[in-house]
């Protein structure tokens, strides 16, 4: 019985660190005590494993057309997720979504203290 080719082991040391970041992600929408600092957390680990996935499959199949469209599906995922969340954090500002402070008192950013202004 053959052992794994030494692409393969590359792909699947690539998927683990995917799963490893996409972990991290839920953990952090978990644990994290607000909106704001779950998206940071969403919008980093989500990037990365969809990277270091979309790689590995480039990787394993074998064809390069194929590898080429997988790059271009990470390339669009690579700028919209990120745009995405500023728009999510954006949004959540501009409607008085509460921020939470070292002291857990979560309070509302006011124009005064450099809030969005409208």
């Amino acid at each position: 019985m053959p052992g794994i080719s030494a692409v393969e082991a590359v792909a699947a040391a690539l998927l683990v660190g995917s799963l490893a970041f996409i972990l991290a992600a839920v953990v952090g929408i978990l644990r994290l005590p607000d909106f704001y600092t779950r998206l940071h957390a969403v919008g980093k680990c989500d990037t990365a494993g969809l990277a270091l996935a979309t790689l590995a499959l480039a990787l394993l199949s074998g064809d390069l057309v194929l590898a080429l469209k997988l790059a271009a599906v990470w390339a669009i995922l690579a700028v919209a997720n990120p745009t995405g969340t500023h728009a999510l954090a954006r949004a959540a500002g501009r409607a008085g979504v509460p921020v939470w402070t070292a002291d857990g008192a979560a309070r509302r950013k006011s124009r005064r203290d450099g809030g969005p202004s409208r």
